[in-house]
């Protein structure tokens, strides 16, 4: 398409950022999509420097893929969806950051995949990755619930399945709990063979790195072990609740994104499975939209 694209119309990137990676992909006025970038975790949470640095590290990517240059960064409007900026010191944070972009539009990552989920008509959006989140839109209404980061929630997420797994294969290692096949996926996934080696390897680490176990946890789970079972089941009944509760704006659709999103839907209960509809659009799309629709409503003020 070329650098003659930029005098031609608007062009726009949406951002959506998480606690595993980020990525950005840029979509003309009228939204074809024009390249794509990813790079690392972008949630404030684990560190400003990083998220600034995978903004803007996707973006150049993003660029490159579409065959524009670098320097056409500062003619994008762009659109920010980016976990943890729910907490408000974040959230002005990254608002306040002297950033390359033509404008930025700055909400939750909740918010972006809710608008795409939807292609920007009223909904609900459950978000389960890294972390886990909810949240419906109908009307004047709107509900956000969960998304308070890891250790302190994220209940039913791939940080919180590797967690629960860790901690209870470090009892059964002390001989407080049952050695199941979880234990020694763990040993082998780390290639240690004893406790202290699963205590190098996870001891103050992200919640990427418990992520990482989340897939450990439902193999085994399928594979009909107890403890896996037991854990991914009172993960799921969370998600289940989660969904009952942002049902009862009574939204017309209902997705679930993330990486576990796919996994996660047998092990739910049948009422909140039943209702899940594919996302319409990726969260990237929903930046986008969030961005154009800020970007005209000011431009016309």
């Amino acid at each position: 398409m070329g650098e003659n694209q930029l005098s031609n119309s608007q062009l726009y990137i949406g951002i959506d950022g998480g606690g595993s990676k980020c990525r950005a992909t840029i979509y003309t006025e009228d939204y074809k999509l024009l390249g794509t970038g990813v790079s690392g975790r972008a949630n404030p949470l684990h560190g400003l420097e990083q998220t600034f640095q995978s903004i803007t590290e996707s973006t150049q990517l993003a660029l490159a893929n579409a065959g524009l240059s670098a320097e056409a960064c500062s003619q994008l409007v762009a659109g920010l969806g980016l976990a943890g900026v729910n907490v408000g010191h974040f959230y002005d944070q990254i608002s306040n950051w002297q950033h390359p972009f033509k404008c930025m539009y700055l909400t939750t990552d909740l918010h972006t995949a809710c608008i795409g989920a939807h292609n920007g008509a009223d909904g609900a959006v459950i978000i389960t990755g890294t972390g886990s989140c909810g949240y419906a839109h109908v009307g004047h209404q709107s509900i956000s619930l969960g998304g308070h980061g890891f250790a302190l929630g994220d209940k039913g997420s791939g940080a919180w399945l590797g967690l629960k797994a860790a901690e209870h294969v470090l009892l059964a290692l002390d001989g407080f709990a049952t050695n199941t096949q979880l234990t020694q996926k763990l040993l082998t996934h780390f290639n240690v063979s004893e406790a202290i080696g699963l205590v190098e390897n996870l001891a103050g680490k992200s919640s990427s790195v418990y992520a990482q176990l989340a897939r450990l946890v439902i193999e085994s789970a399928h594979d009909g072990d107890d403890v896996a079972t037991a854990i991914v089941k009172e993960g799921a009944s969370y998600i289940s609740e989660l969904a009952r509760r942002l049902f009862t704006i009574n939204p017309s659709r209902f997705s679930m994104i993330g990486g576990l999103a796919e996994p996660l839907l047998p092990w739910l209960d049948d009422d909140v499975a039943d209702k899940v509809s594919p996302a319409l659009s990726p969260p990237e799309f929903g930046a986008c939209l969030f961005a154009q629709k800020q970007f005209k409503t000011q431009s016309v003020a």
